[in-house]
């Protein structure tokens, strides 16, 4: 049978249990474009304040984060040579996540008043504290927001180990068309190494040829900060516990990194290479929000609210909520879709999904759903 005869067989599996996966290859006339649409909605948000800085919000953010850090030190030094300083890592690896989202509003200009005061303290934020390039952060990072899930365009759904469209899933060999058939089911467990990788990313992005924006002073930023971190390790800790403390670290930041942004647009709709659609179109349609108000906004820092997100991509943590009544609001009036789900939910919908594109790796007569089908 072939892998798209499968997928079909597979999505209609999923269906029965999960709801509708969701994978739309849209071209332009899959979205009509809506004139004004963002304009109206931007006015709206304008008049009701909601641009507007959060200094205290962002004040209080850091002074629990300095607070955080104090006492993972503290646990440190008092554990001394002991295993539980694993949990002082995963602590460190709750943190230094938590640290990221700060870098991430950071690089969107959402916490200072100026562009390049901003920047400064993204960079302090991304290179010297968490240890990945900031300048690598933002040029990836822009080029999603302006074509989120765009075949050729959007970064986050180019190959890396996971496919992310079944043409991708199709071209894979070897080890990765191993792990693509089954990268739904071992999408959390590659999370693992996501720390490792997004240092490794920002390692190559800056030692690499070609224009890097403050290349040397987030190298040194990033070489001070793996020395104050691994020094104390190496000084006070056995060497195997000192690994163990990094590799912990890491894999923590790299679930928690991943886990916050992987429902923000996996499973929702895929726009076609050359489609030409509206801003506001775009942006809401391939975007979801996760349901959860004021806890899932301080877990995910903001990033629940991915629709607003999207569209004001300057605004606060703290105004995003109101925003998305505004928005949500719009879009019943305007008939557009807005998602949102449970946390939970987006998990399940996101596994299916992938699980689904992985279908396409899958040798053309090699077919576990279909296999389950005849044997009953």
């Amino acid at each position: 049978m072939r892998p798209e005869s499968c997928a079909i067989i597979a999505t209609v599996a999923l269906e029965a249990t999960l709801g509708p996966v969701r994978q739309t290859y849209a071209d332009s006339k899959s979205f009509p474009p809506i004139t004004k649409a963002y304009t109206e909605v931007s006015n709206v948000v304008k008049e009701t304040g909601l641009l507007r800085r959060a200094p205290l919000f962002y004040a209080a953010v850091g002074v629990a984060l300095i607070l955080a850090f104090g006492g993972i030190v503290t646990g440190f030094i008092l554990l001394g040579d002991t295993w539980y300083q694993l949990l002082m890592a995963a602590a460190l690896g709750i943190v230094l996540t938590q640290v990221a989202f700060l870098a991430h509003e950071a690089a969107h200009r959402q916490i200072l008043s100026s562009g390049p005061a901003n920047d400064r303290l993204g960079r302090i934020l991304a290179a010297g504290i968490v240890g990945i390039s900031l300048s690598w952060w933002t040029t990836k990072h822009n080029r999603h927001h302006g074509n989120p899930n765009q075949v050729g365009r959007d970064p986050d759904i180019e190959i890396d180990t996971i496919s992310f469209t079944e043409e991708d899933a199709a071209s894979a060999r070897g080890l990765r068309r191993l792990i693509t058939r089954k990268q739904g089911w071992l999408f959390f467990p590659l999370l693992t190494l996501e720390g490792l990788n997004l240092h490794a990313l920002g390692f190559k992005h800056l030692f690499s040829r070609g224009e890097v924006k403050g290349r040397w002073v987030e190298i040194s930023l990033v070489l001070v900060r793996f020395a104050l971190f691994l020094t104390p390790l190496f000084l006070f800790l056995p060497v195997g516990m000192a690994f163990a403390f990094i590799g912990v670290q890491l894999a923590v930041f790299g679930v928690y990194m991943g886990a916050s942004f992987a429902p923000n647009h996996k499973g929702m709709p895929i726009i076609a290479p050359g489609a030409r659609l509206d801003f506001f179109s775009k942006q809401v349609r391939t975007s979801r929000n996760i349901r959860g108000g004021w806890w899932a906004t301080a877990l995910m820092g903001g990033l629940n609210y991915q629709v607003e997100h999207h569209l004001f991509p300057s605004m606060a943590r703290p105004h995003l909520a109101k925003a998305s009544e505004i928005v949500r609001d719009h879009c019943r009036t305007l008939g557009v879709p807005y998602t949102e789900t449970s946390l939970v939910e987006s998990y399940a919908i996101v596994i299916a999904y992938l699980n689904r594109v992985g279908l396409a790796a899958r040798d053309p007569f090699d077919c576990h759903m279909v296999s389950q089908f005849r044997s009953v």
